[in-house]
């Protein structure tokens, strides 16, 4: 909990403008989110957006550090404090990235490249922010988005495993976010990941097929060469870029786009991601010393059809990020 009493040269100011004067990098949205849901409060009660702060007024805010400075906890370093304007608080550190680098922007869509071990949406715990909410940040500091909820937020038309970086498609409008979620579904955009891999591929390319069961429970899906009640078929082609030391580099393209498809179904056929702690070889990972998965989403391709929808100028554009990875000796 934060408290700040406020001093005559404050004063006299609505709550929202109080607050954002406040914490800058809070994004807007997260304040209205935490007045809708009693987190804030002028002298032990409950405040309203509206409500004008007065001199001496003592408002309490309840909200973690890393909502508050618009950072994820996986970042707030101790003894530190923000370099630039302003400050992240006391023993806190703003962090080198806001866990994504723009690829691509326009006034439709962004095309962002997410690091790895960043949610691109919140998870169980709510531990750290997510890609989203630091998009949403990002717009809102740019004047390119009304956090208020007056406008369309900012939304992910795809996702990646919280491990898994590389690029993800943002819509900042309705029309937008329709037209990719339809031409993903088409297969008219083109998603490619690469990874490497335990052993010698048998084949230098081929297309998996396979069924994919989810064990919501256990957090994890089972991959079967045979249907059974609850899975589904999952497609995955692969081609392998090279070879080196027992590790495969793979390009991967999703024909379906299922939890966990990649890791699962290349561990089901006796070749697992090297660094995946769920589906991939622990002793082989320890030995590597490697604590990420080696698994990038590193292509989009948009192979429209021409038929009048508002996203037509990107037809035949592709966007490729360099994968980074944690095994020694490959790039």
């Amino acid at each position: 909990m934060k408290e700040i009493t406020v001093g005559n040269e404050n004063g006299n100011i609505k709550l929202v403008a109080f607050l954002r004067h406040n914490f800058p990098h809070m994004p807007v949205s997260a304040i209205y989110k935490a007045i809708r849901k009693k987190d804030v409060k002028i002298n032990g009660r409950r405040a309203k957006e509206d409500y004008t702060v007065l001199p001496g007024d003592l408002v309490q805010v309840y909200i973690p550090d890393n909502i508050l400075y618009g950072i994820p906890r996986d970042y707030l370093i101790p003894g530190n404090s923000f370099p630039g304007k302003g400050s992240a608080g006391p023993g806190l550190a703003f962090p080198p990235s806001r866990g994504f680098s723009i690829v691509y922007e326009d006034s439709n869509i962004m095309i962002i490249n997410k690091e790895q071990g960043i949610p691109v949406h919140p998870d169980r715990q709510q531990k750290a922010l997510t890609v989203i909410d630091s998009v949403k940040n990002y717009l809102e500091q740019k004047g390119r988005y009304d956090g208020s909820g007056s406008s369309f937020a900012p939304s992910l038309c795809h996702r990646l495993d919280r491990n898994t970086g590389g690029l993800v498609i943002i819509a900042k409008n309705y029309p937008s976010l329709k037209t990719i979620l339809n031409k993903l579904k088409a297969k008219e955009i083109k998603r490619y990941y690469q990874c490497l891999v335990a052993g010698k591929m048998e084949e230098d390319e081929k297309e998996l097929r396979a069924f994919l069961e989810k064990v919501s429970n256990q957090s994890r899906v089972f991959i079967h060469g045979e249907k059974k009640p609850g899975a589904v078929e999952v497609i995955t082609k692969y081609r392998v870029l090279s070879y080196k030391d027992d590790i495969s580099k793979l390009e991967i393209e999703l024909v379906t786009g299922r939890t966990h498809q990649i890791r699962a179904h290349l561990a089901y056929i006796g070749h697992p991601v090297i660094g995946d702690r769920k589906y991939g070889l622990t002793s082989l990972n320890r030995k590597m010393k490697v604590k990420r998965q080696a698994l990038w989403a590193y292509k989009i391709v948009f192979d429209f059809k021409k038929d009048g929808h508002p996203l037509q100028y990107l037809d035949g554009k592709s966007f490729e990020i360099e994968p980074e990875w944690e095994v020694e000796g490959w790039k």
